[in-house]
């Protein structure tokens, strides 16, 4: 059977697609990249907006219209939230309530797929599968699928989901009830996934829902931070990389890794800030002032130099101000950001935001999103620019010809080079509009 893959959203989603791969494989599957040669479809859904949703939807008429006899499950988010709805659509044979990859694999059909007796979702399904079904040492005798994620098919960099789940209620936040309540994966197995990894990818990312709460749920109870101390411990040979993680959850101890790891730990943060305005913050049920999120933000940075600084921005919020939103560019134009994903309020069924009055018009919050990109770009030019003539160490993406710095530039990688020469390290020259590593011809994979 070839089983054609496809992901909406985040890196959390893309990690459990792999899993789903993985499992699909073991049992007999074949993954193919086209379309056209598929015999089934695994389609991994995200609820983050209402545009997600539809194009969700969009692509499974699409499917079904080119192949209306091909079998399609639909996973994931929107599929944990609206199940009745996909299983509605033509085409559609199973909904799995969330990313459990076992549960797809059974979905696909066939002997080695399904065993009698076993569904492949219902309303008692759990939303996600993380844990461990037997014990680290059993890892190589596992029969079908396996407990960890070998390789991210493709790609240089890996992602590593260490967490899943949230325990905030952002009141515009409709992940939260897909994914269900926080839960963290041992430190033990975490390290043993990323050692695989390393194997063919040379920069790890983790990834989660909200990593900053890993480990508050484990007995003994532990951090973030003590999980990256373990990984640059047990897994030495390959770059970490911190997904989105909260400004005031980023402790001493986290920085002090980035700040003395060599690089081994990206100097990078993706701090979600949302608003600049507390009236804004307390309306999205944020648990930080605009005063927390700056002050944090300025100690990390007088730390941490070269630093990679992105953001989460909504603009429109209901209630947001003229006022409100100035608050918001000015705490950007204040802070070292050099990048910000910025989005328009999208109200989401189900949330507390949903119901709030004093919408803004999608006019204004799309204006109002224009100029805090625009801000952000012009931040972003000016780190490249200060980067020219340092040092940096770029791991290459895809086939040759780009390049990821510690700091989370993309910059030019000198043609000629081999596909195995994961990692460079050389110097930064050129302009800010663009960037290349001027590298020597040796170059050592990091620790080694």
């Amino acid at each position: 059977m070839r089983v054609h893959y496809h992901t909406f959203g985040c890196k959390a989603n893309q990690y459990d697609t792999e899993r789903m791969r993985q499992e699909g494989e073991a049992r007999g599957a074949v993954t193919t990249e086209e379309r056209t040669s598929a015999d089934a479809f695994v389609v991994n859904t995200c609820t983050v907006t209402n545009r997600a949703d539809a194009e969700a939807r969009r692509f499974i008429r699409r499917l079904h219209r080119e192949r209306p006899d091909a079998p399609i499950i639909v996973a994931g988010c929107s599929a944990a939230l609206r199940e009745d709805m996909y299983r509605e659509m033509p085409g559609v044979t199973h909904v799995v309530r969330g990313h459990d990859p076992v549960r797809v694999a059974m979905g696909l059909g066939g002997p080695s797929f399904s065993p009698t007796g076993t569904s492949a979702g219902g309303p008692d399904a759990p939303l996600t599968q993380i844990e461990l079904r037997s014990s680290l040492d059993r890892m190589h005798t596992e029969p079908i699928g396996g407990e960890l994620l070998r390789s991210r098919r493709g790609a240089a960099r890996g992602w590593l989901k260490i967490q899943d789940g949230c325990d905030r209620k952002c009141s515009f936040c409709a992940t939260r009830l897909a994914r269900g309540t926080s839960r963290s994966r041992d430190p033990a197995e975490v390290v043993a996934e990323a050692r695989l990894l390393a194997r063919t990818h040379a920069e790890l990312v983790l990834t989660g829902i909200h990593i900053g709460h890993y480990g508050l749920d484990l007995d003994p109870v532990t951090s973030l931070s003590a999980l990256c101390a373990a990984l640059l411990e047990g897994a030495p040979d390959v770059r970490v990389r911190l997904g989105s993680v909260e400004a005031t959850e980023v402790d001493d101890l986290l920085v002090e890794l980035i700040a003395t790891s060599g690089g081994r730990l990206a100097p990078h943060l993706h701090m979600p800030l949302q608003s600049g305005a507390d009236p804004v913050l307390r309306l999205m049920r944020r648990w930080h002032t605009r005063e927390q999120y700056r002050t944090r933000t300025l100690e990390i940075a007088e730390r941490l130099d070269p630093l990679g600084l992105g953001a989460d921005v909504i603009t429109g919020f209901p209630g947001e101000s003229e006022e409100d939103h100035a608050s918001t560019r000015a705490l950007v134009d204040q802070l070292p950001f050099t990048y910000l994903h910025v989005f328009p309020f999208s109200p989401r069924a189900d949330t507390v935001a949903a119901g709030l009055p004093s919408s803004v018009p999608q006019r204004v919050a799309g204006e109002r999103a224009r100029e805090l990109r625009e801000l952000a770009v012009a931040k972003g030019l000016a780190h490249r620019t200060a980067r020219v003539g340092s040092g940096a160490t770029v791991v290459v993406e895809g086939d040759g010809g780009v390049g990821l710095t510690e700091d989370y530039l993309r910059v030019d990688v000198p043609r000629g080079w081999l596909p195995e020469v994961a990692v460079l390290s050389g110097t930064l020259r050129g302009d800010p509009d663009h960037l290349y590593i001027d590298a020597p011809r040796e170059s050592d994979r990091i620790g080694a």
